[in-house]
């Protein structure tokens, strides 16, 4: 089949060669001597006409006869320009981008219509060395070089004639990035997709050199900046920040392409934190009591994951003291989800569940000028006693407070190192 198409291929060329030439056939028959042009038809790739010996396809003798001692070529074009190879080869302006030399109809720019030892007649050794004998080469001086861009194949990603996309691009976005980058395809297939990447893949990447891994634009943070803006501000300005952002690395929590969790979170919230924090993890896994938000995997309830003007990245205050004076203010964090009222009255009947028929025992505990904060009783995240209370709490440097608390129908009781056994009872209280 190859065999019968290039005799016909042949045939088409000798016919309109023997057209062309219209009795001129002597001078094709002596372009090539050991004389004149000894060194055509020798290279690697060399044009179908010349391969034939059909110098007459696209040269056309004149009234004098060739060759000629005058200055001025003898011979003439059967058309000029592209229109010339056009008389063969199908038109290479249909897409709506066209590349300069063929808008300019300068084929030759790029090809030796004669003969040459690169593919397709072009008149460099690669396809990049060609591109850069117009085009600035800064392309490739960086540390991490793109493959194709390392190879010399500027044509994996570029059309060199027309493109429907600028920069002569084959395909539109992070569509042509997919053509060989298939397994970054079946990523964005997932629920939540990073836009930039979704649109672009050179929003993040330099698609020919780049001095950062992964030929990013930029390393680590510094290239979420880029977007995230607010966040880089909130960052700056926070007091306390997250362990992962002091490293610049938001890929620690957040895959950059895309993810089945929000915010394109490696995992969900509690399993990402876990990562690192792994004696928290631990510890909430083998707990019989786990604290609300902890339980519904929401660690972001109570922490900022980026950054915080409050110990812990704590969205809002809580005391890092043991002991200090009553504030409602001191306790927002808390307050939050509890009524900021549970400690304000004395006798109460309806604020907390705290209490020895009427006597408000969060308020005993707690409003006073040397209080006790919240944890000093309970556990933040989980315990094994019931109302999250801690089995022993630090005191000074040396001791480690035990705590036993029992639950009862209507309250229950303490034994601690601070007190004595101690019991309450909402409906018939307890005489300690």
């Amino acid at each position: 089949m190859r065999r019968l198409a290039a005799v016909s291929i042949f045939a088409v060329f000798l016919s309109l060669g023997l057209v062309l030439a219209s009795g001129n056939t002597a001078y094709a028959d002596s372009c090539v001597t050991a004389k004149c042009h000894s060194g055509m038809g020798k290279a690697k790739f060399v044009h179908g006409p010349v391969a034939v010996g059909q110098c007459t396809i696209c040269h056309t003798a004149g009234k004098s006869g060739h060759p000629t001692h005058s200055k001025k070529s003898d011979f003439k074009f059967p058309a000029e320009g592209k229109a010339l190879c056009y008389l063969c080869h199908e038109t290479k302006e249909t897409g709506k981008v066209v590349h300069g030399p063929i808008k300019k109809g300068e084929c030759i720019a790029c090809h030796d219509p004669h003969q040459s030892n690169s593919e397709k007649q072009l008149k460099k050794k690669t396809m990049s060395a060609l591109c850069f004998s117009c085009h600035e080469n800064n392309k490739t001086d960086k540390k991490f070089v793109h493959g194709p861009v390392a190879a010399g194949d500027c044509n994996i990603c570029h059309n060199p004639h027309s493109s429907d996309y600028k920069n002569l691009l084959e395909l539109q976005g992070s569509d042509l990035c997919f053509l060989c980058h298939l397994d970054r395809k079946a990523q964005f297939e997932l629920k939540y997709k990073h836009k930039p990447a979704a649109e672009d893949c050179s929003n993040c990447h330099d698609p020919h050199s780049t001095d950062f891994r992964y030929q990013l634009k930029a390393e680590g943070q510094d290239l979420c900046f880029r977007c995230h803006k607010d966040m880089e501000k909130y960052i700056r300005d926070s007091t306390v920040k997250h362990g992962a952002l002091k490293e610049k690395k938001c890929t620690v929590c957040h895959t950059p392409h895309a993810s089945d969790y929000p915010r394109q979170l490696k995992a969900s919230a509690k399993q990402i934190c876990y990562t690192c924090h792994k004696e928290m993890g631990k510890k909430v896994r083998e707990a019989k009591y786990v604290h609300g938000p902890v339980r519904q995997n929401d660690c972001y309830a109570c922490h900022n994951p980026h950054g915080s003007d409050f110990t812990k990245i704590l969205k809002k205050p809580f005391p890092a003291e043991f002991y200090l004076p009553y504030s409602t203010k001191s306790y927002a964090l808390c307050f939050d989800c509890h009524n900021k009222d549970i400690a304000l009255d004395r006798f109460t009947t309806t604020l907390t569940g705290f209490r020895n028929g009427d006597k408000n025992l969060h308020f005993v505990h707690v409003n006073r000028e040397k209080g006790r904060s919240c944890k000093a009783c309970h556990e933040v995240h989980a315990g094994d006693q019931p109302k999250h209370i801690r089995r022993e709490v630090p005191f000074g440097k040396m001791w480690m407070l035990p705590i036993k608390y029992t639950q009862t129908k209507n309250g229950g009781s303490c034994e601690v190192g601070c007190h004595k056994p101690k019991g309450y009872d909402r409906i018939n209280p307890v005489v300690n």
